[in-house]
């Protein structure tokens, strides 16, 4: 790498899902064992979470099986990712090295695995990207935390900034428009 091109990392927030049936019922467990989802006391949370996910997860597992038994948002962000990772790589004009890297919330790869990454790839700079378009509490506000524990666990000291909060973004809402209106157009036929 030439002398002055920066070393970007671009870290991918989403909900994560199951990869397995047998995944169902643990994802459910740490969806609601979340305190942004169920903000009760530790130990109740906890309980909670158990006997929510033990009753849930057989009829999660039954609407996984027909997506093929597992989620299919870690393929999607996936490729959202190298998406991404190209087109940061070609605006740079070669200035830059760019990364990107997903954290998934409640399934793998959760943040702790996703900040020992970031930090091995050693960056100047990290941008933070919730897929999530608007803010809420349980999604783009819980990741972020999660993250913030976790890179300081990682020992990542690069600066940090978050993207946030694009649902009025007048190039989302016409691309999110163009596809509902390309999908009702498929429906009719």
């Amino acid at each position: 790498m030439g002398a002055g091109r920066r070393k970007i990392a671009i870290v991918l927030f989403n909900l994560g899902g199951p990869d397995s049936p047998a995944a169902v019922r643990p994802f459910l467990f740490n969806l609601f064992n979340d305190p942004a989802i169920i903000s009760a006391p530790g130990p109740l949370r906890w309980a909670l979470a158990q006997f929510i996910s033990r009753r849930r997860a057989p009829v999660a597992r039954g609407i996984y099986a027909q997506l093929g038994g597992a989620s299919p948002l870690l393929a999607n962000t996936r490729a959202q990712a190298e998406a991404l990772e190209k087109a940061a790589e070609k605006a740079l004009e070669n200035s830059g090295e760019v990364r990107c890297f997903i954290a998934m919330r409640y399934w793998h790869p959760f943040a702790d695995e996703t900040a020992r990454a970031v930090a091995a790839f050693a960056p100047d700079e990290i941008v933070l990207l919730p897929l999530y378009p608007q803010y809420a509490a349980a999604t783009t506000g819980s990741s972020l935390a999660d993250w913030n524990r976790a890179a300081a666990r990682a020992g990542i000291t690069a600066r940090q900034r978050a993207i946030c909060c694009y649902p009025e973004d007048e190039g989302f809402i016409e691309t999110v428009a163009g596809l509902a209106a390309q999908a009702w157009q498929r429906a009719r036929r």
